[in-house]
């Protein structure tokens, strides 16, 4: 399982493909909604909560997808799928790069829509990290299955954000909700948190689990 994510990180630090693209992507979208928007609904936090998730599950999108396209075009991922080794620590390898991928683009990413969406700074701030990396996990998960399903059939480009789009509306509202409790520094009871770890534990257990069965079908 680390010699995957070894060698995705290999593969990773030769090309820096998918980090480029993903942190590129991301600064534009976020730079469209704020011109978009107006600087005056820029500075809303609830509404610069959402230019930054929206920022990320578009361009992550690209980058989950990407993992596996290089898998498919040079045929790794058959032998890979022959290996001694069970789908599940496939699925873990897959998620923990992504992961990775994902989490340093964002540490970028996130100061920047801060600045240019002219968002306050607090203390409060210092909570944003978790809630990042909360939503990341969940974002990964539920990608890395369908980015495997979309690999393997005709027209995935274009299948797997129609099928995970839909899915990823319980993690993009409560993000949404407490990125944006967060910048406002206002007070939360943290059910929308509580939603935000329940998405991240199922589609984590669900991926583990089905994982086999999605690749081999």
């Amino acid at each position: 399982m680390w010699a995957i994510v070894w060698k995705d990180i290999q593969l990773e630090l030769r090309t820096k493909e998918r980090l480029a693209s993903f942190f590129v992507l991301a600064v534009l979208i976020v730079l469209v909604w704020i011109f978009a928007l107006g600087p005056e609904q820029a500075r809303d936090p609830h509404i610069g909560a959402a230019v930054l998730w929206v920022g990320l599950l578009f361009a992550g999108m690209l980058s989950l997808q990407r993992s596996f396209l290089i898998e498919q075009e040079r045929g790794c991922l058959s032998g890979l799928l022959l290996c001694p080794i069970a789908p599940s620590d496939i699925f873990v390898a897959k998620l923990l790069g992504n992961i990775v991928f994902l989490s340093l683009v964002q540490a970028i990413v996130v100061p920047i829509t801060i600045v240019l969406c002219g968002l306050p700074v607090s203390w409060s701030l210092l909570g944003l990290p978790l809630i990042v990396l909360l939503g990341i996990i969940g974002f990964s998960a539920l990608g890395t299955i369908f980015a495997a399903l979309a690999v393997r059939t005709r027209a995935g480009e274009v299948l797997f954000p129609l099928v995970l789009l839909p899915l990823l509306v319980p993690l993009l509202l409560s993000a949404v909700q407490t990125t944006g409790a967060l910048l406002s520094d206002g007070e939360w009871t943290g059910v929308w948190l509580r939603v935000l770890i329940a998405f991240d534990v199922v589609f984590v257990v669900a991926g583990w689990l089905l994982f086999g069965q999605a690749v081999y079908e």
